[in-house]
């Protein structure tokens, strides 16, 4: 069944959970900032001008036409200036009917239109070389917006195209400036012209809490897109059951509980030697790379599916860095059984599977229906609390003593210690420093004991726990 069919309303809550859920009406640290879309026809430029003004690679740039599907969307600082600046996919007037690549066509235009029409200034982004019919048919579509409508020819770079690019001059804009978004050329003046036409009399700067920050991760086709959309109230992600829909990593925003949440949505992670083509090659690393900016993962599995090799690996990279991780077993409404016994059953399963992560909150939902929300978001603001957790050093030591009390270290002619004090490293990701005559003779089992009674006595049982031994003589009443 298509999910175009069955495409959920997320503009209202639909049950009692989703009700707790709100849109945030402000950006994480500004409101009221001008909304600037870049626009035009697929392979302009639009993403490399995208990235240009942010000074920074955040959306996907290739020569194959189309990349941008979802609209990315960031904070970028013009003249000094604060706007919200958004990249849409291309306007695409050529259609295979019938074909999903067509369908998805069809939402990447529906979307980018939607941001036209809300936006406060408009970069309709345009090609040097021939005009085009989709830039003819799309010229027309922006008739209703001309007043606040800046036309950038772009690839002049040193002049090149332009005596091309005055053929543009025919449709009567009213700003018309030839660029180049990769080589930089006359990006300046574009700059003071959309500058010129924000107003930036209702910006506030927030001092709002920082928000925590998820990352939607798994294989394609697990509803990644269908839960950020969930969450946010939105349509950001496009949603469709045509498999690498998602290509850039698409934001939204959520408050949940009195607590601000920023969602990443991240493009299916297929096994290394599936993927061939480019796109999705950078694609699947701009997702790995939100577990450098990310609080805590979503872990996406198919609930009908089960625990894949893949997913494992995904797992394996958030706990590597000390991510908080929550396994989301989605599509549960598919499932034949429901209930207590198949969650426990399935939690046995993924234990077998990969045992090291049996810490980790297995949470069953319907993304589609809404089912499990409440609970998904529970217990993450739980696992935020933990790695957010800071012990006292006195505090740390006292267990430290009781611990070593009741499991003394194991002592031989060849391997003998003593373990000396401990300290708290940082938060997020939660990791501990312990102090040793020789770290280097201290049995692995022990290390697995003193990490295990750090999560299960300090409060950390539900994320990873990073332990690191170092050497000193020193006790710690005597520092």
């Amino acid at each position: 069944m298509s999910k175009k069919k069955i495409k959920p309303d997320f503009s209202k809550p639909k049950d009692e959970e989703q009700a707790e859920i709100q849109k945030p009406d402000k950006e994480a640290e500004y409101e009221g900032l001008p909304l600037v879309v870049i626009a035009g026809r697929p392979n302009v430029g639009k993403s490399t001008l995208f990235n240009r003004f942010l000074k920074k690679r955040v959306a996907i740039t290739n020569d194959q036409p189309g990349v941008t599907r979802d609209p990315v969307e960031a904070t970028a600082f013009l003249n000094d200036m604060p706007v919200h600046l958004v990249d849409t996919g291309g306007y695409k007037l050529t259609r295979d009917l019938g074909t999903k690549e067509a369908e998805l066509d069809d939402y990447v235009v529906e979307r980018s239109l939607d941001m036209i029409e809300r936006c406060d200034v408009l970069i309709l982004l345009l090609d040097a070389g021939e005009i085009t019919g989709e830039d003819e048919e799309f010229i027309i579509k922006m008739r209703p917006y001309w007043k606040k409508l800046i036309a950038a020819v772009n690839k002049t770079e040193g002049g090149k195209n332009e005596a091309e690019a005055w053929n543009y001059a025919r449709f009567g804009f009213d700003e018309l400036i030839f660029i180049s978004a990769e080589h930089g050329d006359r990006i300046g003046e574009l700059t003071d012209l959309i500058v010129s036409k924000c107003d930036f009399s209702k910006v506030k700067m927030l001092d709002a809490d920082r928000p925590v920050k998820i990352a939607i991760l798994g294989k394609p086709n697990t509803g990644k897109s269908t839960l950020s959309n969930r969450l946010t109230h939105s349509e950001n992600s496009i949603v469709c059951d045509y498999a690498g829909t998602t290509r850039d990593v698409v934001e939204g925003e959520f408050t949940y509980a009195g607590k601000n949440f920023r969602v990443l949505d991240t493009a299916g992670i297929r096994r290394k030697a599936k993927v061939h083509d480019d796109v999705e090659y950078y694609s699947v690393n701009r997702a790995i790379k939100t577990l450098d900016e990310c609080d805590i993962v979503f872990l996406i599995i198919d609930a009908i599916e089960g625990l894949t090799e893949q997913d494992k690996k995904i797992c394996s990279l958030a706990f590597e860095k000390g991510r908080g991780i929550i396994f989301v077993l989605n599509k549960w409404d598919l499932r034949e059984e429901q209930g207590t016994k198949a969650v426990k059953a399935a939690r046995e399963w993924m234990n077998i599977m990969f045992g090291q992560m049996d810490f980790a909150p297995i949470i069953p939902l319907s993304a589609l229906e809404g089912k499990g929300i409440k609970d998904l978001l529970n217990t993450a603001l739980a696992l935020y609390e933990q790695l957010t957790k800071k012990i006292e050093t006195s505090a740390l030591n006292r267990a430290l003593q009781d611990w070593i009390d009741r499991y003394p270290p194991p002592a031989s002619k060849t391997a003998h210690f003593k373990i000396r004090y401990m300290t708290q490293a940082g938060t997020n990701p939660v990791s501990f420093i312990i102090f040793a005559t020789k770290p280097e003779v201290v049995p692995e089992p022990y290390i697995t004991y003193l990490k295990n009674r750090i999560r299960e006595d300090l409060g950390f049982d539900q994320i990873p726990v990073q332990l690191e031994l170092k050497g000193s003589r020193q006790k710690w009443e005597d520092r």
